[in-house]
């Protein structure tokens, strides 16, 4: 199924995973709004709502850069009338945009905590708010939440509690929102990768150089959104989603080409429960 023609509004979108999402769509020729707050370069953040848009144009698609401070509720309902005044709706609904700080209780400043749950958990649910209303009217509504599987294990929140809380909120919201609207037909989905990814965290928090090695290209969580977005949303909603996994069951089996440095062993990300020994919550 082609994204052709479709509206993706994607939160964080200036780089990274968000941005990854974007080009595979506009691959289809699919509109993007990139709703971000970079707007000026950053030596440690590579790429700006305005050079996302000149890729997403270059790969095919029709895009449009938006300034937005996913904190602000004013800043975003001007993000998403602007994206309807566009393109005439929203049709996807990517929620990417995240903050992360791995630190524990006593390392944790309120300021950073308070900055991680106003963007993750609160500024998913806002943005889902403020795009419901126009999902409700498109054709195939998909919302998308980078968040991972709801597992319990108390060892993914021993060392950093703040922002696994503030994750997990992410992938509360998912799962209950599908459940909300599951008779309206948008499909609320989660989508989490089986390793780590090379973007900005990882070369500036995780591991610099030699921790990128150990990582898979964002490219295959953009393939596994697009495999999402193109199944019927009233037959896919409330899953908690592995990027490869989903991508095997459309036949895939190459997944080397996906390494930064095929051969180099991957580093595992975190929240994925090890196989057998699930504590997570099930399928809404």
């Amino acid at each position: 199924m082609s994204l052709g023609n479709k509206t993706l509004f994607v939160t964080g979108g200036s780089r990274g995973i968000g941005l990854a999402i974007a080009l595979r769509a506009a691959r289809d020729g699919a509109n993007i709004a990139i709703a971000a707050k970079t707007v000026t370069p950053d030596p440690r953040l590579p790429g700006t709502i305005f050079t996302a848009a000149e890729e997403i144009e270059k790969a095919g698609g029709k895009a449009l850069p938006l300034a937005c401070d996913i904190r602000d509720e004013q800043s975003v309902e001007k993000a998403v009338a602007e994206t309807v005044a566009k393109f005439g709706g929203i049709d996807i609904l990517v929620n990417n945009a995240s903050a992360i700080s791995l630190t524990g209780t006593l390392a944790t400043p309120m300021k950073r905590y308070d900055l991680m749950h106003q963007i993750n958990a609160r500024g998913t649910f806002m943005v889902s708010q403020k795009c419901i209303p126009h999902l409700l009217k498109a054709a195939n509504p998909h919302v998308l939440n980078l968040s991972p599987p709801l597992d319990f294990d108390v060892k993914w929140f021993a060392n950093h509690a703040a922002y696994t809380l503030a994750k997990y909120g992410m992938s509360v919201f998912a799962w209950s929102m599908a459940e909300e609207f599951r008779d309206k037909g948008v499909a609320f989905n989660c989508l989490w990768p089986r390793t780590a990814i090379a973007t900005a965290a990882i070369q500036n928090i995780l591991g610099g150089e030699e921790g990128m090695k150990q990582c898979r290209k964002p490219e295959i969580m953009a393939d596994a959104a697009h495999a999402i977005f193109s199944r019927a949303a009233r037959e896919c909603t409330g899953n908690f989603f592995i990027d490869d996994e989903v991508l095997a069951a459309e036949g895939v089996t190459d997944f080397e080409k996906y390494a930064v440095s095929p051969g180099t062993p991957l580093m595992p990300d975190f929240f994925v429960p090890a196989p057998g020994a699930r504590t997570v919550v099930g399928k809404a």
